[in-house]
């Protein structure tokens, strides 16, 4: 009986095992994979769109039954059951999956690891039957574009240890009380979501006993009420706390110093964290991590942070800390903490004084002290900082010259940034450094005439960047034949002479940019690199066509910039393989024919400049398909035609349209009023006819008084060197507009203020009809042109309106009547022309309009008055004799009226008038302080008034 019961058990115990132990499909291969949960993973795979192939191991087919051994599945060794799912990207290059997530994954009963993130899921919500995959321990959805509420039906995955959530488009619609149900959670990530509307975050996170990892960055984490704080359950696991980028203030310090002593990082960086920094920092005795960078922290350097024996990374750049640097680092170098640093952020504070003896910190590896007031010599002790890996000293006033003995022992540097100094590199020609660069910026820094020889000894540069360094020689071949090129190349406004080479071959690294501009590079240009995303080969003198840019394989091309040549021939066709091509100048060179249909193609242009070339024919229509522009500049060719009126429907994100100097005809499209963003509009120096458009009171940018940025700057980043595996890096940049216009009679580029402008300048056309109306309705307009048309009618009397105007020129037109009052009170107006019209009547009276000269007016016949030497009728002699004969008449009325009793009494009320009122002031003391303050005033205000007039009136003349 008990043999036959040992074995029937044996025999369950063998049945059970042949059921998990793997099936032999053949000799040679054993399937793993559980039927069920194949036919479910190729359901979810069918819901996806996969673009770049990232499942393509995943099948029906014999040879891949398996899906055990597809890519991104895991299976548990004992059971077959898929127990891991992680699908991603190949790489950067790669498309990321889309679709929906299907709910087949429900059929993977044992799945405890899920990773979608970097996928592209966008518009859709996290699905609701996640929150039923009970055995999930890890969940990673981030950065793959999921919208909506974060579901609380997460709060169900009780067994979760892992949940990141970050870099999405979520929002919480009210509490988080469903992660407390998350109570074997130790990894949490939030960060880039919307938590406003979370106010219990602080209650939650007290909650979660085990939890170590907290990332909230960038969540709109709702402020937090000091009353909010009392019965808070303080976690005592937490060990990294990210929660920068929040608009947190100082109510976060009661928490944060007993949320606990454990922690090993902290990040509070981009906060609204004021005053001095709190000393219970040095409480936190296992803090290795520190970053409270971009707060608004006064002061110095805290003495604790000396004693802070933990500390390898201490970040407190972008604050105003103030001080002499000796000083400061002093007080880190008092202790052990000097033993510990290895990363030291010091940048973008206030901090003055020479960089000091730093030797003392044995181990730092990484100094940032750029974009300080740091001044005087650079200190040779720098040198002897043998851990050293980056040096970034740039953006102070540092003086002197720097030596072969300023790098005699950093062997270890990998970055140099030096730029924007006034130093001076002075290195003998045979000179071997003992380091090898990554990254090597000295923009500014002097070393020229002679291009560095020291460069070819660094075979490892990923960016240079040697602009205006005053090199004026030739680029030596050794420097384009290296097998190892930078991929950021930055040799900008020397005077390097030559040709340029085959760059084909060259600079071959996915994303790789060139600036060359500002040189005197000359002949034509051979090829350029086919993968490259930023080229500027401005202002030099190549000749020649640019139809080698064909070549090019465009889609990585964000930026090129080919302006201030003298290259010729046809616009290429090509335009369609550059769909990423964001900016495009090709202005100042001598391009002809027609622009060409392709150049519609080019879907995410911001910028389109063709500024001064001999381009001729219409626009073409297939332009309008370049909706993302914001800056197009056509000036200064022959192109003709009517102005189309899809540029109002098309490009309705322009902000500066400039057409001047061209042969447009016919009339002005009213669609030009859905230009709601356009500041600048210049449409002068054509043939357009008909009136102006009474809508222009909807370009909505124009009626705003003011601008809150004085640039129109497009921000843009790019990736070099291709896949996650090989990546080199991920760059940002920004590209400020500039744009050459018509100021005050002259021409200026501007860019650093080109947001400031707004401009309206419809001068040199055959343009009829009145002043429209609702042009008074732009009061942002600082220059506002009409001149040279036939143009007719009053000037409005509400001009006054236009109160930002500094410039204003209706000349040469055939206005009537007098000139509105309301133009007197324009005291920001420099330069004003009315002349050659009908105008007539006395010029009206102020400082403003006097003081002007009197050309401004010329050509005004029936005019009078300041500054015009012909006065008015009524201030002419004739009106003067009937005056002078009244006045007689009056004279002889008054003698006859005038008796000794009128004296008599004349000087008895003056003394009872003046005694009466000295006594009065000598016996209240009150009125006597009253009227002696009352006199003072009197004179201040007198004294300011005069002395304001007088300058404005020399600042006047002087313009």
């Amino acid at each position: 009986m008990t043999v036959g019961i040992r074995f029937l058990q044996q025999l369950f115990l063998l049945v059970i095992l042949f059921q998990l132990e793997p099936r032999v499909a053949d000799s040679n291969n054993i399937i793993r994979c559980i039927d069920e949960e194949r036919e479910a993973l190729l359901t979810f795979k069918e819901s996806l769109v996969d673009e770049s192939g990232v499942l393509s191991s995943w099948g029906p087919e014999d040879e891949k039954r398996d899906c055990c051994k597809w890519t991104g599945v895991g299976c548990s060794n004992r059971t077959g059951h898929v127990i891991k799912l992680e699908i991603q990207p190949i790489d950067f290059d790669s498309f990321p999956l889309r679709g929906t997530i299907s709910p087949a994954l429900l059929k993977l009963h044992d799945l405890r690891h899920l990773n979608l993130s970097f996928n592209d899921f966008s518009g859709s919500p996290i699905p609701e039957f996640i929150g039923s995959l009970s055995k999930l321990r890890y969940l990673d959805l981030s950065f793959a574009e999921f919208e909506g509420p974060i579901p609380s039906h997460l709060g169900n995955l009780s067994a979760l240890q892992h949940l990141d959530l970050s870099l999405n488009h979520l929002f919480s619609a009210g509490n988080l009380d469903w992660l407390s149900h998350l109570s074997s959670l130790t990894y949490l990530d939030l960060g880039s979501n919307n938590l406003s509307r979370s106010t219990d975050w602080l209650q939650v996170v007290g909650n979660l006993p085990l939890l170590t990892t907290l990332y909230l960055y960038r969540c709109h984490l709702p402020p937090i009420v000091p009353l909010s704080l009392s019965n808070l359950n303080y976690s005592t696991s937490l060990q990294f706390l990210e929660l920068s980028e929040n608009n947190l203030t100082n109510s976060i310090y009661p928490w944060l110093f007993n949320a606990s002593s454990n922690l090993v990082l902290l990040g509070l960086d981009s906060n609204l964290l004021r005053g001095s920094i709190p000393v219970a920092f040095k409480h936190m005795v296992s803090l290795s991590f520190l970053g409270l960078a971009s707060n608004e922290f006064e002061g110095g350097v805290p003495d604790f942070f000396g004693n802070m024996c933990s500390l390898t990374m201490l970040n407190i750049s972008d604050n105003k800390l103030r001080g002499h640097f000796p000083e400061l680092i002093q007080n880190l170098s008092s202790g052990c903490t000097k033993n510990s640093l290895e990363i030291l952020y010091l940048s973008s504070n206030e901090i003055t004084g020479s960089v000091p003896d730093l030797g003392g910190f044995s181990s730092l590896k990484e100094l940032y002290l750029e974009n300080n007031r740091l001044n005087g010599f650079t200190n040779n002790s720098i040198g002897q900082m043998s851990k050293l890996r980056t040096l970034s000293l740039n953006g102070n006033s540092l003086i002197g010259v720097i030596s072969e003995a300023f790098f005699s022992n950093l062997s270890s540097l990998t970055t140099l940034n030096l730029a924007d100094n006034n130093l001076s590199l002075e290195f003998s020609n045979d000179w071997i450094p003992p380091f090898q660069l990554n990254f090597i910026h000295l923009r500014s820094c002097k070393m020229g005439p002679h291009f560095p020889k020291w460069l070819q000894t660094q075979n490892q540069v990923k960016e240079l960047d040697i602009s205006d360094a005053g090199i004026s020689d030739t680029i030596p071949d050794w420097f384009w034949n290296q097998t190892n090129e930078p991929f950021v190349l930055n040799i900008s406004n020397n005077q390097i002479q030559g040709k340029l080479p085959d760059l084909s071959m060259r600079f071959d690294t996915s994303g790789s940019g060139i600036d060359i501009s500002s040189n005197h590079f000359e002949g034509p240009i051979l090829a350029l690199p086919t993968t490259a995303t930023f080229l500027n080969l401005s202002k030099n003198k190549f000749s020649g066509t640019m139809s080698i840019i064909c070549s090019m394989d465009g889609n990585n091309l964000l930026y090129l910039d080919l302006s201030s040549n003298f290259l010729s021939g046809r616009l290429p066709g090509c335009w369609m393989q550059f769909d990423g091509l964001g900016i495009l100048n090709l202005a100042n060179n001598n391009f002809s024919g027609n622009i060409p249909d392709s150049i519609g193609f080019l879907r995410n242009i911001l910028t389109l400049s063709l500024y001064n070339n001999s381009l001729t024919g219409e626009l073409p229509s297939s332009l309008k398909n370049c909706s993302q522009l914001r800056v197009m500049d056509l000036g200064n060719n022959e192109l003709s035609g009517e102005i189309p009126p899809w540029i109002g429907e098309g490009l309705s994100k322009l902000v500066v349209l400039s057409m001047t100097s061209n042969k447009f005809h016919g009339n002005m499209p009213f669609q030009l009023c859905r230009l709601a963003y356009i500041q600048v509009l210049d449409l002068s120096l054509n043939h357009m006819s008909g009136i102006i458009p009474k809508c222009f009171n909807n370009l909505t940018a124009m009626t705003q008084e003011t601008s809150s940025n004085p640039t129109i700057s497009i921000d843009y980043y790019f990736i070099v060197g291709g896949g996650t595996a090989t990546a080199l890096g991920r760059y940002s940049s920004s590209y400020f507009e500039n744009v050459l216009l018509t100021w005050k009679g002259n021409k200026y580029r501007y860019k650093n203020t080109l947001g400031l402008v707004k401009i309206l300048d419809l001068s040199n056309n055959k343009l009829g009809g009145s002043f429209p109306e609702e042009i008074m309705d732009l009061v942002g307009l600082v220059a506002l042109n009409l001149s040279r048309n036939h143009l007719t009618g009053q000037i409005r009397p509400k001009i006054g309106q236009l109160k930002s105007l500094d410039f204003l020129d209706l000349s040469k037109n055939l206005f009537f009547g007098g000139i509105p009052a309301s133009l007197s009170q324009l005291s920001g107006l420099s330069v004003m022309d009315l002349s050659y019209n009908n105008l007539s009547g006395k010029i009206p009276l102020g400082t403003q309009l006097q003081s002007f000269n009197a050309s401004v007016y010329a050509g005004n016949p029936e005019l009078c008055g300041l500054p015009l030497p012909n006065k008015c009728p009524n201030e002419d002699s004739a009106s003067g004799q009937g005056r002078d004969d009244a006045n007689t008449a009056e004279d002889e009325d008054e003698d006859e009226s005038i008796t000794l009793g009128f004296y008599i009494s004349l000087i008895l009320g003056f003394f009872t008038g003046f005694w009466g009122f000295c006594s009065a002031i000598l016996v209240n003391s009150s009125w006597r302080r009253s009227y002696f303050n009352f006199l003072t005033g009197v004179k201040n205000w007198v004294y300011v008034t005069v002395a304001v007039k007088i300058d404005k009136l020399k600042r006047r003349f002087r313009n």
